[in-house]
């Protein structure tokens, strides 16, 4: 009875101790899951405006007086001097102009001369008391409607002489000349709606304009005005970046010039004008590109991956790990992005870690194994 009794207890502890090891194997190991660890730092927000390239001088040729197009004098799309002869319209009108008008001019020089010769005349006369007064006042009145119709003639001479001067066209400025507008053949000039012939631009520096909402000009006045010393011209100073259609970033900052005296009240938008260098001739008048300017600078800014954040219904969260490598579930506010950053405005605090790699292997309350990722804001890829 009591080697029974004894089998029966040394049975019954062989099966606690397998029952045990069972549920110690039946527990896995807490799961591996990469954080972030968050930090308090300065975080320059950008913004991107869509904006389009000009010349620094993008002037149009026009033909100044009517006439058929006689010549076309450079190769379209390279560059010509100021001052090179571009275009020939006829001319033969205008020289039959000037001819008539050289012809009265000798006409009124003729009559000047003869009234002069009257009053050289009439004077001694006048004093020998041989003609009247009124005699000699006629003729000096003579004598000087000779003299104001000589200086008339010349005008109108000056005028048909500039006249045929238009039938020349010559380049105002160095630069690079597009395609011809007109042919050799076409009637040019004609009012009031006058054919523009071509264009030649100045592309050493280029100029990007682009638009601003009224929300956004209130925002930087507001800035502006903020500022605690208005004399110091250091912030006004912003540097611009230029993205190309290609998504590359162009090699040169550039400045701001100017903002518009008013909002466009059918738009509500306003125009922004910045300049670029473009010694290269990279940039050309027509095309399209991003300007990226920094807006403002949040001093304790805390970013945080985007794939961090859990997006549901429009409220955000991310799994906070604390100290005992329990996780939590927190509820942020997410400012704007920063390439693949997100800014925090609120729910986080410096030295925490958030999940970054594992997501779908925590909830709420788990415990895990983390590992801190280092992740650098110049490691960023441009969304």
């Amino acid at each position: 009875m009591k080697t029974i009794t004894l089998n029966l207890l040394c049975i019954s502890l062989l099966l606690f101790f397998a029952c045990s090891q069972k549920e110690e194997q039946a527990q896995p190991p807490p799961p591996n899951v990469t954080v972030y660890q968050t930090k308090v730092q300065e975080v320059p927000i950008f913004q991107d405006f869509v904006g389009q390239i000009y010349g620094f001088k993008d002037i149009a040729i026009r033909a100044r007086v009517e006439g058929f197009l006689e010549g076309i004098h450079f190769d379209e799309g390279l560059r010509v001097r100021k001052g090179v002869l571009l275009y020939t319209l006829e001319s033969q009108p205008f020289e039959a102009d000037v001819a008539a008008k050289m012809s009265r001019v000798a006409e009124a020089k003729t009559r000047r001369a003869k009234a002069e010769s009257d009053l050289n005349r009439y004077r001694p006369l006048a004093e020998q008391k041989a003609v009247s007064e009124s005699d000699l006042d006629s003729a000096v009145a003579q004598y000087d409607a000779s003299i104001e119709s000589v200086k008339a003639a010349e005008a109108n001479l000056r005028a048909s002489k500039i006249q045929l001067g238009y039938t020349k066209i010559y380049s105002p400025i160095s630069g690079i000349i597009g395609k011809t507008k007109a042919k050799v053949g076409d009637f040019v000039g004609r009012s009031p709606n006058p054919v523009i012939l071509n264009t030649v631009s100045r592309i050493d520096t280029v100029l990007v304009q682009f638009f601003i909402t009224e929300t956004q000009y209130l925002q930087l006045a507001r800035r502006h005005v903020s500022q605690k010393d208005p004399t110091d011209h250091k912030d006004e100073e912003v540097q611009l970046e230029l993205i190309l259609t290609d998504g590359s970033m162009y090699e040169h900052t550039g400045k701001f010039d100017f903002a518009d005296r008013s909002v466009d009240p059918t738009t509500g938008a306003m125009l922004i004008q910045a300049s670029f260098p473009n010694t290269q001739e990279l940039l050309r008048p027509g095309q399209y590109a991003k300007i990226r300017a920094r807006v403002k600078v949040v001093k304790d800014g805390i970013l945080i991956p985007q794939r961090c954040v859990i997006e549901l219904q429009g409220l955000y969260s991310v799994y906070v790990v604390d100290d005992s490598n329990k996780v939590r579930q927190r509820t942020i506010e997410v400012g704007p992005k920063t390439k693949q950053f997100w800014l925090i405005t609120a729910g986080l605090k410096s030295g925490e870690n958030v999940v970054y790699e594992g997501l779908q292997k925590v909830k709420e309350g788990a415990i895990v194994n983390p590992t801190v990722q280092e992740i650098k804001l110049t490691d960023q890829e441009s969304i």
